[in-house]
């Protein structure tokens, strides 16, 4: 049978990071996104170790038993593709496959973009790979109608830590397995006076694909560790597009898959899926979006059959 196993790596970016990995084969990197861990990629783990991969999970920059600096300017993508790309050659590698979910699908794209020597394809679930905007991040959403859009709400520190950790049980309850209550015109502003959890609702029972041991892992983890760290990826959004400038007018150049939910929050907004349906002048490689049917955000948690076919046909495509 094949198994999970734990280890630390040293990166190549100084970073001491825990990984779960599986298989021997082509290394096929796996991040993961907020608030999650390697655990998110359990299904995936065994399933591309026994279509013969190298299958590596870990836990990012700020996350679980890697940790990481406390300083937020060491949260940059720069720093998180710098951690990816360092795994790489510490796993015993020259190239990698690298797919991400959530936030870890702009840590996939920009490292594709960054270093496409060291990328031989790239996959992001859930976020689309989006070029750079004509203003910083937080400029735009502080011109949306209809509240506080959550990631100008977690640039504020503290408030945002002490509602996730006030009980982590709760917390990945609502957020994982509670339905999301949207503004008109799909996006996820948080009301006034309230805060990020009130943008889903309490469910009265977990889906199928979730158990009260999964639950208990992240409800764990985070109670450890925290999120304050985890919550620094959100506060570089201006400092990521600053440092951005020199790849405005770049494109993506290895092979790309992209892989949503018909019911993921993320592509909720129409205009999201008309700058999908263009995407292929900034990623001439990008493969005919995946799109699957009755799923939500948390793509391959809750479709491992759909996204482990996709990634494994695309993967397949590559030889």
């Amino acid at each position: 049978m094949t198994t999970v196993h734990h280890r630390f790596v040293e990166s190549a970016s100084g970073l001491r990071m825990h990984v779960a990995e599986a298989g021997e084969g082509p290394l096929v990197l796996l991040l993961h996104g907020f608030p999650e861990s390697w655990y998110s990629w359990r299904h995936q783990l065994i399933a591309l170790a026994e279509a013969g991969y190298h299958a590596v999970a870990p836990d990012q920059r700020g996350y679980g038993r890697t940790g990481g600096p406390d300083a937020v300017e060491q949260y940059t993508l720069h720093h998180l593709a710098g951690d990816a790309l360092g795994l790489i050659p510490a796993l015993g590698h020259r190239q990698a496959a690298v797919v991400g979910h959530d936030w870890g699908a702009p840590v996939a794209w920009h490292t594709a973009l960054v270093r496409p020597d060291a990328v031989r394809a790239v996959a992001g679930l859930s976020v689309p790979p989006f070029p750079r905007g004509a203003a910083p991040a937080t400029e735009v959403f502080r011109r949306l109608p209809g509240g506080t859009h959550y990631m100008l709400w977690f640039q504020q520190v503290g408030p945002p830590e002490a509602e996730l950790a006030r009980d982590p049980g709760t917390t990945f309850r609502r957020l994982l397995a509670g339905r999301a209550a949207l503004a008109p015109g799909g996006l996820p502003m948080v009301p006034e006076g309230g805060g990020f959890l009130d943008l889903f609702e309490a469910p009265a029972d977990l889906p199928g694909w979730l158990t009260e041991d999964d639950l208990a892992f992240f409800a764990a983890e985070f109670a450890e560790h925290g999120f304050h760290r985890p919550l620094h990826w959100y506060r570089n959004l201006d400092r990521n597009w600053e440092l951005g400038s020199p790849w405005q007018t770049a494109v993506i150049r290895p092979p790309a898959l992209y892989i949503a939910g018909e019911r993921d929050l993320v592509v909720a907004n129409p205009a999201t899926r008309q700058g999908i349906a263009g995407l292929t002048s900034y990623v001439p490689q990008l493969r005919a979006p995946v799109w699957l049917p009755g799923c939500g955000h948390w793509t391959q948690q809750e479709k491992p059959a759909e996204v482990n076919a996709a990634l494994l046909a695309f993967l397949a495509s590559l030889d």
